[in-house]
């Protein structure tokens, strides 16, 4: 059978099945409407039962035992009560103030959305088929899976010379098991070449890739490099991880470069790592060269990001006229030629068509870079005052431009420049637009911000005039697609645990944490109230009974006189 046939099938067994979602719907759409519009005639006819059983039941004999029975409580009984309502309220605020700190949402709004809502006829949440506004005002689909997509950090640590070195000073694990996996997947892609013609060493390095245990896959290592003293992938792993030092790590990826062969995906990664090496140990113009020689002679390499390592190295050297060229290359709104927004069209609508969304800038590194050279030009005599009294200038105002640019693409990165927020080393993958990114920028381009006289003072003025601009991020984008709501999540698992999470839009705290709260708050005073006077409470909560159902007693008073008595009696008899 086709598949075409297939489909058929199984959309006639789908219409024929009574249970099928069109059968759903409709039941979800009736539930909706009969709450909607019947809940007041059922409120109705409770009234009207209460009322007509009120003699056969007789239950104004059971309320006046149930006020008796009340009367003879004792305040003790009261403060039990009281006081166990604000213990049970406040484990469910415990609860809820952990999952909210955790997980970003409440436990109980959660729950009801989630199972409740669609119930009741609510709309559910469907960020893949969701619209959104564009930058020209029209609606599309909003993009899913490639706003959440993690990239590899360009400019990544050694885990044996820096990131363990953290380890063992602080005791705390710079790097999370998840963002590790992600790492030896991409070396398991990266070093793995065909699996049908694997090598014995090829073997053994792809196991020693799946490693969990460092040591574990040192010695894996070694074995590999014990069955081919040629094992460049073996090297690598060693330079990585063996080595405590740059130095150390140098020497082996040059002894892992001279046995590469033609593999590419080796050749790149390790020249790229070498570059690295050459920029950390201060050889920074070779490291350019390096970088330079990298991106012709690999020119389709574009997604490795190697441009990132060059900017970093170029503002190092303080080029910046060759960091402005760079960014002409690559940031769409530094080279507005027409031919170039022809190119970038041409190539949306191709890469469209894969449902891969592009959107320029590519990073915050490309953006804040952008940002630092036209606040550099006029931050060393840029003063607040001044401007207030005159107003900005045309090349400020393209600085503040640039700044609000970069602040909506990144939201996370002004307060670790202005060390508002202090810095974690940077994990080896990060997430586009969200803290993760923020961290790897900021580790490494303080320095350069730092440089440019009055840079971090302009920043400071202004940053915060971002989000007057963009008062709705998560529904509204100003010069970029709405900023993505799956940042935190992401975010969460990327980063340490010691590590404080920025998140954006800053979340006010759920309705049911404050309801909480409240609840909890006033059950413990009545508790206090009721111990400290507990014959002034009883008076309270008869006078605040009896007005509580006065309006019951008016209303039965008022049916009474309305409808003839022989008309209720019938009713009874019935």
């Amino acid at each position: 059978m086709t598949s075409g046939e297939g489909d058929e099938n199984m959309e006639d067994s789908a219409g024929s099945n009574p249970q099928s979602p069109g059968f759903t719907d409709k039941l979800k759409s009736w539930l909706s409407w009969s709450w909607t519009y019947v809940c007041f005639v059922w409120f109705g006819m409770v009234l009207i039962m209460i009322y007509v059983l009120w003699s056969p039941l007789k239950l104004q004999e059971s309320l006046t035992s149930a006020s008796l029975f009340l009367n003879t409580l004792t305040p003790k009984f009261y403060v039990a009560l009281t006081g166990t309502s604000s213990l049970i309220s406040g484990l469910i605020l415990i609860f809820e103030w952990w999952y909210f700190r955790k997980y970003g949402t409440s436990f109980i709004e959660q729950v009801s959305v989630s199972h409740l809502r669609p119930l009741l006829g609510g709309v559910e949440n469907s960020s893949s088929t969701g619209l959104f506004s564009s930058i020209n005002g029209e609606t599309e689909p909003r993009p899913s899976v490639s706003e959440c997509k993690v990239w590899r950090n360009p400019l990544n640590l050694f885990r044996g010379a820096e990131y363990n070195r953290y380890t063992w000073v602080t005791g705390k694990e710079p790097l999370t098991y998840y963002d590790m996996n992600l790492s030896a997947q991409d070396h398991q892609t990266f070093f793995t070449g065909d699996t049908q013609q694997l090598r014995a060493e090829d073997s053994v390095m792809q196991k020693a890739w799946r490693e969990r245990n460092p040591q574990a896959r040192i010695r894996a290592a070694y074995q590999a490099i014990e069955l081919n003293h040629e094992c460049a992938a073996a090297y690598v792993l060693l330079a990585e991880e063996e080595a405590t030092t740059i130095t150390e790590a140098e020497r082996l990826f040059k002894k892992a470069l001279s046995n590469a062969g033609k593999d590419i995906n080796l050749l790149v990664y390790i020249k790229r790592r070498l570059a690295m090496c050459a920029r950390k140990l201060g050889r920074i113009k070779e490291a350019v060269k390096m970088m330079r020689d990298l991106m012709k002679e690999f020119p389709l390499l574009g997604m490795l990001n190697i441009h990132e390592n060059l900017l970093e190295a170029l503002l190092e050297l303080q080029a910046y006229a060759d960091v402005q060229a760079v960014l002409a290359k690559y940031d769409g709104t530094t080279a507005p030629h027409p031919q170039r927004l022809l190119y970038l069209f041409e190539l949306y609508c191709f890469i469209s068509a894969f449902t891969v969304d592009i959107s320029l800038p590519k990073s915050a590194t490309i953006c804040y870079t952008s940002a630092l050279l036209k606040a550099r030009a006029v931050s060393d005599k840029f003063s607040p005052e001044a401007a207030s009294r005159r107003g900005l200038s045309t090349a400020e105002m393209n600085a503040v431009e640039a700044i609000h640019r970069a602040v909506e693409f990144n939201p996370h990165v002004p307060k670790y420049l202005l060390e508002m927020k202090s810095l974690i080393l940077p994990p080896e993958h990060i997430l586009k637009r969200g803290d993760s990114e923020a961290v790897a920028y900021a580790f490494f381009h303080l320095q350069h911000w730092k440089r440019a006289e009055g840079a971090l003072n302009l920043l400071h003025c202004t940053w915060e005039g971002t989000f007057r601009i963009i008062p709705y991020p998560l529904e509204k984008g100003h010069l970029f697609y709405p900023y993505p709501g799956c940042t935190e999540t992401a975010d969460r698992e990327l980063l340490p645990l010691f590590h404080e999470v920025s998140v954006y839009p800053k979340k006010e705290l759920p309705f049911f944490i404050l309801f909480t709260a409240g609840l909890c708050s006033f059950t413990a005073m009545l508790a206090m109230l009721t111990h400290q006077f507990p014959e002034l409470m009883g008076v309270f909560a008869k006078a605040f009974f009896s007005t509580l159902f006065a309006p019951l007693g008016f209303f039965a008073d008022k049916m009474e006189s309305f409808m003839p008595s022989s008309f209720w009696h019938q009713l009874t008899r019935i």
